[in-house]
This record gives structure tokens, sequence and C-alpha cells, in this order.
């Protein structure tokens, strides 16, 4: 069985060492070396280049540099994604946003898990798992997000949060790690003002 297949598996695979991966990542890394490099006012350029990053890719997204990702072909991004400056996706294991997912400044997503074994760390053996997003969902600055999480629909993430369990739908979740705070209910629709 191939180091790729592990990973897809859901077993300890090597990461570090396996030269199909590494040829994978560096495929990937000159990509998005591409994209970071392109004028932020060339925006279908950059849409071209993200569409060869992407495994699947909504209508009108929206990224700016900079952006890494690893494998990429194991993000999808639904319609409506927008992800502010550096954004960081490791994307061994599926990565999945939903419609209308917002992303602000230096949030990572992560679905790498080290071996907690010093020999098997060592050995460059880590776990892919997945991370799942809703439609409707916001990150707010900094956010983390590790593997094996679900996010549900219509869910606000606080800054700096650190996400390391699933969050259901129709809440506020915030900290370190993540803790649902409460309901987004109808009288957060009046929580700013608006001009009339």
């Amino acid at each position: 069985m191939t180091e790729k297949e592990k990973r897809d598996l859901g077993y300890l695979y090597d990461a570090n060492y396996d030269k199909d991966l590494i040829a994978e990542i560096e495929r990937c890394n000159d990509l998005c070396f591409e994209f970071n490099q392109t004028r932020p006012s060339h925006r279908s350029v950059q849409r071209e280049i993200l569409s060869r990053i992407f495994g699947k890719m909504g209508r009108d997204i929206t990224v700016n540099a900079p952006f890494w990702c690893d494998y990429g072909y194991n993000t999808t991004v639904g319609d409506y994604f927008f992800a502010n400056h550096n954004c960081q996706i490791l994307d061994g294991g599926k990565v999945t946003f939903g419609d209308h997912v917002f992303i602000a400044p230096n949030c990572i997503f992560t679905t790498a898990e080290h071996a907690l074994d010093a020999d098997q760390r060592n050995a460059g053996l880590e776990v892919a798992l997945p991370i799942t997003v809703g439609n409707n969902v916001w990150f707010g600055a900094g956010v983390i997000v590790l593997g094996g999480v679900t996010i549900g629909d219509n869910v606000v993430v606080g800054a700096g949060s650190v996400v390391t369990r699933s969050i259901p739908s129709n809440v506020i979740a915030t900290g370190v790690p993540a803790r649902v705070i409460r309901q987004i209910t109808a009288a957060d629709k009046k929580r700013y003002p608006m001009f009339e």
C-alpha cells in the first residue's frame, strides 16, 4: 500500500520522506507561490490559478494573498467563499468548505496530527483527519481549526479561537479550546446599527 493510500484510509503515513507526496506538495506550493506573486487587481488570473489548486471550486470566490496549501486537491470550496490574507490549509485529509464561508486574516485549517510517539514522529509519520465546514460560517481573525472537526451551518467562530472538537449549527463559539457560548438568534440582526 502506498503512503498516499494509507493517508486516505486514515492510517499513520510517511508525510515527510515519501517522494511522491513531497512532489505533490511541491507542485501545490509552486502554484501557491505563483498565486501569491499575482497582482491583487488580477482577480481572473488568481481564480485560474486557484482552479488548478483546489479539488473543487464554487463560483465567486475570493482569496487574498498570501495563501498557502499543502496538496490543494483535497480542498473543496463552495460558492461565495472568501479567505483573507494569510490563510493556510494543510490538507493531507479532506477539507470541505460550504457556501458563504468567510475567513478573516491569519487562519489555519490543519488536518495533520503528528504521532505522539517520538520514534514514529521522527520517522515522519502522521495521520490526516478531515475538516468539514457548513454553509454561512464566519471565522474571526487568527482562528485555528484542527483535523477531525465538523462545523455546522450558520456558525461564528470568534477571533483567536482554537477549534479542537465539532461545533453544531447556529451558534457562536470562541476560546481556547473553542466552546459554544450561545445560540445565534433573531436579535442578532439588530446588534449593529444600520443606516436606513
